[in-house]
């Protein structure tokens, strides 16, 4: 079972994973462009950690939080 802290871990990490395909000229343009077109709508690692802290912070806990506000 994932847990909150490794799923926010891996958005953050995937993100970072993006950032480096889309800089990599060894890369076909074709992979570079779809790596920026994807990091368009990505979210920052910041706007992630505060989307599990809102998450942490609900009220009605019908249901376990998807993410965290930390990855440790």
């Amino acid at each position: 079972m994932t847990m909150p802290s490794e799923r926010t871990r891996a958005f953050i990490q995937t993100r970072e994973f993006l950032v480096e395909l889309a800089a990599d000229s060894a890369l076909s343009e074709s992979i570079r462009r779809q790596a920026r077109q994807l990091l368009r709508h990505y979210p920052l690692a910041n706007e992630i950690l505060l989307a599990g802290q809102l998450e942490e912070r609900r009220v009605d806990r019908l249901t376990e939080p998807f993410l965290c506000s930390s990855v440790e």
